[in-house]
This record gives C-alpha cells, structure tokens and sequence, in this order.
C-alpha cells in the first residue's frame, strides 16, 4: 500500500536524529562481507549499484577497536555482572548454528511488525537480520585475573560459567540535605549458570541460574539527605547487611531452537520486567525505575520470589513476555533462604511488548517496552487511618488491588565502536503509572542520554545523564494535609505534606585497567522528602566494579 507523502515526512521527522550524528564518521563507500553473526544481507538488486552501496553500513563506525577485548560477534564471555541475570551468553561459540543458549531469541516469524511502517531507507531489518546482543558492559571488558582464564575457557566447555565481583560506592553530601557527610557501600557477588545441555545431551535447551550476595553499608539518602522513597546509592537495598543472600535460582527451558524460553524458579521481577542494561548503568534506576522499586509486588533486586516467566519474539522486531510470580512483602525473608517463612499475600501478572528496530544504514538499535502488570494483594487506602470526622465520605475508605503501566524507550542516534547494539549512544525517556489510591508514588517520568566514545581513543568509556522526577500520590498528600490539620503526627520522617521530587544524576564509566571501572558521580536532589523543608541536596561520589 503506498505511504501518503505526510506520513512519509513524519518518519523522517522523528528518525532524522538518527542519521545526522555520527561525530565526525565519513561515509564509506565500501564495506566488508558481513559474518556470520552478522546474519544474512538482503540488498535490493532493483535499485543502481550506487544507490545499493549508500544502504551498506558505515565500515568505519563498525569497526571493532585494536584493543577490544570482545570476540567478533561482539558478545563478552559470560556471564557479566553488568547484565540482567536472565540474560546469559551461551557457552557454545555464539555463531554456531546449534546454539541454544543465545541472548536473544530467534523470531516465530521471518516477517517484521512495526517496523515495516518505517520507510525503507531508515528500517535495516529489511536487508539484514539483526543478532547482535543488547548488553552494557557496566563492569570491565575483561578479568581481573587473566591467568585463570584457560582454566574458565575448560570450564565453559563443560557448561559451567562462572564470575565473582565487587562494587563498592562511596558518596558525600556537600551541600543541602539533612549533613553533609559521606556514605559507603558494597556487594560482593557470585554468579553461576549451568548449561545442562553440556553436561548431558538428553538435556539440551535446559539450564540452571544461581546468584549468590554479600551486601554491607549505610544508605546516604536516609542519613544525610532526608529521603526514604530514592535511594541515591544503588549497592542499599531490602537484603540489609547478610552473609550470603540467595537472589536467584532458577531454570530456563529454551524451546522451538531458540524461539521460545520457560523460566520457573526465585527470581527478582526488575531482572526480567520494565528494565534495561542502559537503565542499570544509573545508581538511582538500577534494576528498574523508582516507581515500580517502591510496589510490594515488584520483587526488586536483590528480592526474589517464586515465579515463572514466558518469552517469545514474535516477529523479527517484536518481543513479548508474559508472567506469574508470588507476592510478599518486600522486607520479607531478608537473607533469601528462608523460603517457609514468606507470607504470600497475593499473585504478580505482568505482561510486556517490546518493539526493537533497527534503523539506517548503521543498524542503530531503539528498544521500546509497553507493560502492564495487575497485583492481586489488596492493600491499604494510602489515605491512612483517620477519626472518622475528618473524612469526607468515611465509607470509601477501603483496600484495593494495584495496578502498574509503564514505558521505557531508548534509541541509538550514533553508531561508534562496533556492530554490537552497546557500541554506540543513546537517548532515553520513559514514564511509569501505578494506581493512586493505594501507592505511594503514583507517577514517574525520566529522560536522558548514555554516550560511548566521548573522549578521543575512549571508545569502552561511557557517559551518562539522567534527570527523574517523582509524584507522590494524590491522596496520600491529601490525607497528610487532613493529619497535620488535625494536629496528629506525620511520622518521624515526614516534615510536611509530600507533593514530589526531583533526581539529577550525572557520571563516567572509565574503562581503566583489565576488570575495572571507575565510575565518577554526581547527583543532584531538589526537594528531599518530596516537600519544600529540604530544598535540595549536591552529592558527588565514586563507583568501583571489579570482575574476577
């Protein structure tokens, strides 16, 4: 069906970022043969030669740098403690065609969706299939120990992969909040996956996931800023100061050769729904936004819970997911192994579509997720408890169930340093909704960029800036406000009545040595408390991930 000239100038209009920004990269004229993990090239022999060759990728954005130490089909021998759990590299070679253990699945469909609205010169899923993995190596590229790595190279062809890892921050208030003053903080993690295929071929498509933690600290947003909705540090969380808490342990079934996964077991919900690797390179968002962190249901990191998940991709440029998971409070179990002892008060279901093009002649990735998910816990009108005299319709004050609905849409705009979808830099935005009556945060929304490449000969450095602002709910500030007029206390650590807040976080991730980062941070916070009594809060710090 042909487009109408309007429709055609909207799509250039809104992709035009994409094909103007490519720092100073020339167009080439030429380009090698593309591997095999590049996929197959399907070029239009109806058009000229010339106009054949502009459709090829840019050689020199592709170009993987001299000293990199990813293997050529871009994907890092896993796993990486800078990825998503549920997203393991196979420990087969990853352009074998038998692998079963891929990052991302194959599609039911040879067919696109969306994305063959787009015109065909901006959609390159069109001449190429695109394989290359959606990862931030957040930690370094490679080892701490490099010695033992033809030990590891033994193991992995077992089918056992393994890594253990350190990240400590430290962050100061030097201006604003509560006292200036600094904060430290640290993880150590150990990770480990079973390819069951390896191990015994009656088994193959099967694997086994563990994550193993140690955590240890104080948060800065409790003791200098004067909030307890953000936390500003992300190595502070539910799992408190544990020996050894057990995160995940599950099994993955990959079906149809890699077309379809099954996953069942503990898992925390923000490893596999409304998150990103380019979201977990922030320390307020990671694993997943403030919002979603805040709900009872949405087991956050380190939190896990019973559950099990489905993915498929159903055509080459869409992913769909869907999930059941047990619902207990987020305090609950704080070591991890106590499994007898969770009180379940309901059932998580969410449900999410991605949309992932890949667009111009440099295959510039956009990931965009719509989500959904319903908790079936009742839980407390956030108005809170008051003498009956005090409100308005008194009878409408009852528990309800939660709901959540969230997008997150990021898009590469320059393509530097390799094909893989991380060798590049993005814009990113997002918006998250849950329901009013019974959440403390009924609304989120984000913005910002996360740029490779930006110092000359840097090209594994990385360069982020996000801005995030917070609004409590409605009617938790109106039953404040009926509270205070009341005389009746707020709580310790609330001052007034809480409307909302805002988050600027800015940092550098240094590639330093072998198994380093060295992750410089600023953040700035106005309105701590989500009330005007603390205007704002400047702290800066430092991020320290080492990888054995």
């Amino acid at each position: 069906m042909p487009r109408s000239i309007p429709f055609r100038f909207a799509i250039f209009a809104i992709t035009g970022l994409c094909t103007v920004s490519h720092f100073g990269h020339a167009y080439a004229q030429t380009a090698t043969a593309p591997t095999r993990a590049q996929g197959p090239v399907y070029i239009d022999v109806s058009q000229p030669q010339s106009d054949t060759r502009l459709l090829l990728p840019d050689a020199r954005a592709l170009q993987r740098p001299k000293d990199s130490p990813l293997p050529l089909s871009g994907v890092p021998i896993g796993p990486m403690p800078g990825q998503a759990t549920m997203d393991t590299p196979s420990s087969d070679p990853y352009e074998s065609a038998k692998t079963f253990h891929k990052i991302e699945l194959d599609s039911l469909s040879q067919r696109e969706g969306p994305s063959w609205l787009l015109p065909s010169e901006i959609d390159a899923q069109r001449r190429t299939d695109m394989e290359d993995p959606y990862y931030v190596p957040t930690t370094g590229a490679t080892h701490l120990v490099p010695a033992i790595m033809p030990f590891r190279q033994r193991l992995q062809q077992k089918g056992f992969v393994f890594s253990f890892t350190y990240k400590g921050e430290a962050m100061a208030n030097i201006n604003g909040g509560i006292r200036r003053g600094m904060d430290y903080v640290h993880e150590l993690t150990l990770q480990m996956n079973f390819d069951l295929g390896r191990m015994n071929s009656n088994l193959n498509g099967w694997s086994v996931h563990t994550l193993v933690m140690n955590r240890a600290g104080r948060e800065v947003s409790h003791d200098r800023v004067g909030d307890y909705y953000v936390n500003l540090m992300e190595v502070y969380g539910l799992s408190g100061h544990v020996v050894a808490h057990l995160v995940d342990f599950y099994a993955e079934k990959k079906f149809l050769q890699n077309r379809m996964d099954v996953t069942f077991g503990r898992m925390s919900l923000t490893h596999v729904f409304a998150t990103s690797p380019l979201i977990c390179s922030f320390m307020v968002t990671c694993s997943a936004p403030v919002a979603l962190k805040v709900d009872p249901g949405f087991a956050v990191y380190p939190k896990a819970t019973w559950g099990s998940r489905v993915r498929f991709r159903a055509t080459r440029d869409t992913l769909m997911q869907v999930g059941a998971y047990q619902v207990s409070p987020l305090a609950g179990n704080p070591s991890g192994w106590s499994w007898g002892s969770e009180d379940s008060t309901g059932l998580m279901l969410p449900i999410e579509f991605t949309w992932q093009p890949f667009l111009t002649r440099n295959r510039l990735p956009g990931h965009y997720m719509f989500g959904y998910a319903h908790d079936t816990s009742r839980y407390p009108d956030v108005l809170g408890a008051k003498p009956a005299n005090l409100v308005v319709n008194a009878n409408r004050l009852h528990s309800a169930p939660m709901d959540m609905f969230w997008f997150e849409g990021d898009q590469m705009i320059y393509r530097r340093g390799g094909r893989n979808q991380m060798a590049g830099g993005y814009l990113m935005a997002g918006y998250i909704h849950n329901t009013p009556h019974v959440s403390s945060i009924s609304d989120e929304a984000y913005g910002g960029l996360s740029f490779n490449s930006i110092l000359p000969n840097r090209i594994n450095d990385r360069l982020g800036i996000l801005y995030s602002w917070y609004h409590v709910s409605h009617r938790k500030e109106l039953g404040q406000m009926m509270a205070r007029d009341a005389g009746l206390s707020l709580g310790a650590q609330v001052l007034a009545p809480q409307t909302d807040s805002h988050v600027i976080e800015a940092y550098y991730a240094i590639d330093a040595f072998p198994g380093i980062v060295v992750q410089p941070e600023f953040q700035y916070m106005i309105r701590p408390g989500e009330t005007s009594h603390i205007p704002d809060a400047a702290l800066v710090g430092l991020k320290v991930i080492s990888n054995l």
